[in-house]
């Protein structure tokens, strides 16, 4: 059985755990060798008065994660995903889309009106997300500038 629940910063331990587990192996391997580097980006997403941090449980266990952040714009509230992730032994199971189901129902309760997110065109999440019925926009471009 699953469940949602919110979390927050006294959660940072299992939410490490759980987030370095899922992105430092297949198909992201991303680097997160540097803790104090880590610890750092998950406060940026779950430490600010804003953030929205919804974890996804099978058992009492964390399983899935959603950080991000309630912005305010100009159209309605949106619920900005920063990262999400279902550990990946669970993955291909339905639990993400089951996951997504119960975080939109969640926020309709907090009055968010959609959810924003970014991936790669090339990352698996990005059929994921299609999937689920997300769309691309068309005129929206993410800009990058590395100054090293």
């Amino acid at each position: 059985m699953t469940y949602i629940k919110e979390l927050s910063v006294k959660n940072i331990e299992e939410i490490k755990f759980l987030f370095t587990e899922v992105f430092t192996n297949e198909p992201w391997n991303d680097d997160w060798s540097d803790t104090l580097q880590l610890h750092e980006y998950i406060m940026d997403l779950i430490g600010n008065r804003n953030s929205l941090v919804i974890g996804l449980f099978e058992d009492d266990n964390l399983i899935g994660l959603s950080m991000g952040s309630i912005m305010h714009w100009y159209v309605g509230t949106q619920y900005y995903i920063s990262e999400f992730c279902i550990k990946a032994e669970k993955q291909g199971n339905g639990l993400g889309t089951i996951f997504l189901q119960e975080i939109e129902e969640y926020i309709k309760t907090k009055k968010i009106s959609c959810i924003f997110l970014q991936t790669e065109r090339t990352a698996p999440a990005y059929k994921f997300y299609q999937k689920n019925g997300f769309i691309e926009l068309k005129d929206h471009v993410s800009l990058f500038k590395n100054i090293n």
